[in-house]
């Protein structure tokens, strides 16, 4: 799983971006909760009223609060308000700490205050004229104020905090202030903050997804790239070894597992700790004492995550293994259909489909059950956490150390806690698929390839090559073979002159051809092109000067005219067509409506295999190759067509060296050289006429072949 993150490391900037506007959005996501309890404590029960310090108070109020206060504090508060010429004190700072200093100063006389009017004992100007009359003491009243503290207990604060605020709002009254336009004056300003928190959320939440949707979306495309410059660069044996279904599965469905889980990553993984650390810290400043049900939340989430991911870890992984097991079988199936049908195995390889299918099926229901368990327990353990909060919290409230508004936000921050592990458990689930595809993309992009040029190449040694190829020695294993498929094999072949390769079906022949282009390496003596090892030469040098035709037609989707000039962009219109007409092309070509616009299905559907493989032989002959390399080449052609093109490719090519490996003698009868192949190993070399009176090999596969007047006269 790593290798997931190893991803992002090309893209810091970006991640710097996601991380700031993360930080912002959880910020503005562990806000919006306290402006929710402000709204419900100060502005609907508190009347908008948001301390107990006063933004106005009458002068004999202010003096009667100045009575149960110390010098020092009456100071500080005298230093607050300005006295204005209508007897009104008026608070002239905005800074909050000050003013929570005021609050506090102000809190416990005006509760003192407030209980002698309600209690009858006496109202604030008897108090005043009491004082100044010498009847009750500065420290009478200072020892009063203890006294009342004491008296109030563990409940100080809250009951002081609440009294004041009633305080508050009898003073606006007397002073014939408006109490619902202040009210409604808090509400409205407090509401557009929130609304300006939300707004701020969405387009934060905005523009992290689609910074976190453009980078994942980048690593799919380099992974992508990358894959496909890797395979593009395999040899047989790398094909061999992952598998056609495979590799499509890792650069499809693998891949876009790995993005879908970056995506979840930059938004989840990231944002998850900070929204639930945030959130921690606020509920621990609430200092409600319901702490200890979060505690228990996370602890109980913790435990659900460990078990999900142990159990579905093991089945991820298989279920990958699976996908490519379903491609396998569904591209045998849809490639050898005809086969299938001719051999009436439709019931058979739907059976062997329906296995692999209801192999998956009930993999990933394995994994949905589990995954679909996640969210409703997830859901009763945040709605077990609310019952549990409004419980301990309704106990609060009712023994008055708790607002509402209080309990509201505390069980606002238990349910971002508990999403922030909600959203981890999720992307716990998905991360071992995504590291599973991760690792297999890894191991495509980090596989040595057998084939590979070597640090010194001598491309530039000469550029008049002649196309001489020699086969000294050569010897080829398959990797994890045990025994050699050829074997000592040694001949020349020179331009101007057609060399064939024969033999019977597994004595190596294609093989042979393949060694040329480097589709496989020697693993013994060395093959040579002009007298240089063709490892010494870079594989778009080697292959630049060959022309390969393989046994079965490759043509790709397009047209006639970009299949014919596929070998490069530098033939032209004139070489297309006289290449067609060399490989016989030319007549069916010129009776297509639109000649050689005509449209070629993918894999070369829409022609016949006669013609495709006139096609394929017409696109290495417009390279005007130095080699020429023909894979059986001529076995979909009709006798006439064969002749007739082979008489055409020996005028047209006659300075190319030409190396046809054939399974029908009448192609190769008239081979400069023909190599007869048994085993691996050479069993003849010479023309068709010494090879009949020297090589029982090749006598046996002409007789199998060849009539009688055919033989007769060799034989002779």
């Amino acid at each position: 799983m790593l290798k997931l993150f190893q991803y992002l490391t090309r893209f810091k900037l970006a991640m710097l971006g996601i991380i700031v506007l993360l930080v912002v959005q959880a910020y503005c996501d562990l806000a919006l909760p306290e402006y929710t309890s402000d709204l419900v404590d100060v502005g609907i029960q508190q009347s908008g009223v948001e301390s107990a310090a006063p933004s106005q108070l009458r002068e004999e109020t202010f003096r009667a609060l100045e009575l149960f206060i110390t010098d020092d504090e009456r100071a500080t508060a005298e230093a607050s308000y300005d006295l204005g010429s209508d007897g009104i004190y008026r608070l002239n700072t905005d800074n909050q700490d000050t003013i929570d200093q005021i609050s506090s100063i102000f809190g416990l006389p005006m509760v003192i205050v407030s209980s002698m009017e309600d209690s009858g004992q006496m109202d604030t100007a008897t108090l005043l004229q009491m004082t100044d009359a010498g009847m009750i003491t500065q420290e009478q009243l200072l020892q009063a104020r203890d006294t009342a503290l004491e008296q109030m207990g563990n409940l100080s604060d809250s009951i002081i905090e609440q009294k004041a605020i009633l305080f508050v709002q009898s003073e606006y009254e007397a002073m014939g202030m408006d109490l619902s336009s202040v009210q409604r004056s808090y509400l409205l300003i407090e509401g557009g903050k929130m609304l300006g928190v939300s707004l701020i959320i969405v387009v934060a939440s905005v523009l992290i997804g689609l910074i976190a949707s453009r980078v994942a979306a980048q690593i799919g495309m380099e992974l992508r790239g990358k894959v496909f410059q890797k395979v593009v660069s395999f040899s047989s044996a790398e094909m061999d070894r992952f598998s056609t279904a495979s590799l499509i599965t890792r650069s499809t469905n693998d891949i876009q597992q790995v993005q879908m889980v970056i995506v979840m990553m930059l938004r989840m993984v990231m944002y998850a700790p900070v929204l639930g650390i945030g959130g921690v810290i606020k509920v621990m400043t609430t200092q409600t004492g319901m702490s200890w049900i979060i505690g228990l939340a996370v602890g109980v989430v913790l435990m659900i995550v460990v078990v999900l991911i142990n159990v579905t870890m093991p089945k991820f992984k298989r279920m990958q293994g699976l996908v490519d097991q379903l491609n396998l079988i569904s591209r045998e199936i849809l490639t050898g259909i005809t086969v299938i049908r001719a051999f009436s195995r439709e019931k058979h390889e739907e059976g062997r489909f329906e296995t692999a299918n209801r192999d998956l099926m009930n993999t990933q229901l394995f994994t949905n059950r589990v995954m679909s368990f996640m969210m409703p327990g997830m859901m009763f353990i945040m709605n077990a956490v609310s019952v549990l909060i409004v419980w301990v919290g309704g106990h609060g409230i009712d023994a008055g150390n708790l607002q509402v508004g209080d309990m509201i936000a505390f069980i606002t921050y238990a349910m971002l806690i508990v999403m922030s592990f909600l959203m981890l458990t999720m992307i716990s689930i998905m991360l071992p698929r995504a590291g599973v595809a991760a690792e297999r993309i890894d191991e495509v992009i980090r596989s040595e390839t057998s084939i590979h040029d070597a640090q010194r190449v001598l491309d530039d040694t000469r550029t008049d090559w002649n196309g001489v190829v020699s086969f000294e020695h050569v010897s080829f294993r398959y990797p994890d073979a045990d025994e050699d498929v050829l074997s000592d094999i040694s001949f020349t072949a020179e331009p101007g002159q057609t060399t064939a390769i024969i033999g019977s079906t597994g004595s190596g022949k294609s093989t042979l051809l393949n060694l040329i282009p480097r589709f496989f390496d020697v693993t013994g003596g060395r093959v040579t092109m002009d007298g240089t090892d063709i490892r010494e030469l870079s594989q778009k040098k080697l292959r630049s000067l060959l022309g390969y035709v393989p046994q079965k037609g490759v043509l790709f989707s397009g047209t006639i005219d970009s299949n014919l000039k596929f070998g490069g962009d530098s033939i032209t219109d004139e070489a297309a067509g006289q290449a067609a007409a060399i490989a016989q092309a030319k007549e069916f070509i010129d009776s297509k409506p639109e000649g050689y616009e005509t449209h070629i299905a993918q894999g070369g559907s829409n022609v016949s295999g006669g013609q495709k493989q006139r096609l394929s032989i017409a696109r290495a002959i417009a390279k005007q190759p130095k080699v020429f390399l023909f894979d059986d080449s001529f076995s979909a052609l009709d006798y006439k067509t064969d002749v007739t093109l082979r008489r055409a490719l020996n005028e047209n090519i006659k300075d190319a060296t030409v190396i046809i490996v054939a399974q029908r003698i009448s192609t190769i009868l008239h081979a400069d050289q023909i190599v007869v192949l048994d085993e691996g190993r050479v069993a003849g070399m010479g023309n068709h006429e010494t090879l009949m009176k020297t090589c029982p090999i090749y006598q046996e596969i002409a007789k199998s072949q060849l009539s009688e007047a055919e033989l007769g006269g060799v034989l002779a």
